[in-house]
């Protein structure tokens, strides 16, 4: 009778998560959709540009801001990481090192600039890497934002031993945690969901 409840309990455990983000992937509005808030569209365009250049569209880190905090500029992990691109306090020393212009995280402006600087940094790292193409580096710097620069070049390279070239994220995403996978998957889904 144990056996069976921790069984169903183990079940139970995985079976959740992957529910809730089924769930979320199904009822997420498309990025352009008027249930998202234009108010800080600006500074995504602004720092869009000003970091990636005209040639990234900058509703990819519209829909970054939605999978982090569902562009909730007063949101905060129970792990420190705060605002609407939830910028974790590490993180951002690490931006106030490369950067020094952009001023406290607190107000959504900066916040976001902080966000898209620091997607930058990782983008060039992922730059390094000849195969991946430009689309895909975003996947790759999207994965580093969220697990970490280091936990990617770990997938990475198990990919690598596994299909040699790797040129997409979808070669390396079955060895990158679950969440990373699924905050990838939101980003793209924001994006291409019809209108």
């Amino acid at each position: 009778m144990q056996l069976s409840r921790i069984s169903w309990l183990f079940v139970l455990a995985f079976s959740l998560p992957t529910a809730l983000y089924a769930y979320v992937l199904e009822t997420d509005k498309h990025v352009k959709h008027k249930h998202w808030t234009k108010d800080y569209d600006v500074y995504f365009k602004k720092y869009a540009k000003h970091y990636f250049g005209p040639h990234v569209d900058w509703h990819w880190f519209k829909a970054q801001g939605i999978a982090e905090s569902n562009l909730n500029p007063k949101a905060k992990s129970p792990v420190g990481a705060k605002g609407i691109m939830q910028i974790m306090p590490a993180t951002y020393k690490e931006i106030l090192n490369k950067n020094p212009h952009i001023p406290a995280t607190d107000e959504p402006r900066w916040n976001i600039a902080a966000g898209i600087f620091y997607d930058r940094m990782l983008y060039r790292k992922w730059k390094r890497k000849k195969t991946i193409s430009t689309k895909e580096r975003l996947s790759f710097s999207f994965a580093s934002y969220n697990a970490g620069l280091g936990t990617v070049l770990k997938a990475f390279k198990k990919a690598s031993k596994k299909h040699g070239d790797v040129k997409q994220w979808q070669q390396v995403e079955g060895f990158a945690p679950g969440e990373t996978r699924f905050y990838v998957k939101r980003i793209h889904n924001l994006m291409n969901k019809e209108r």
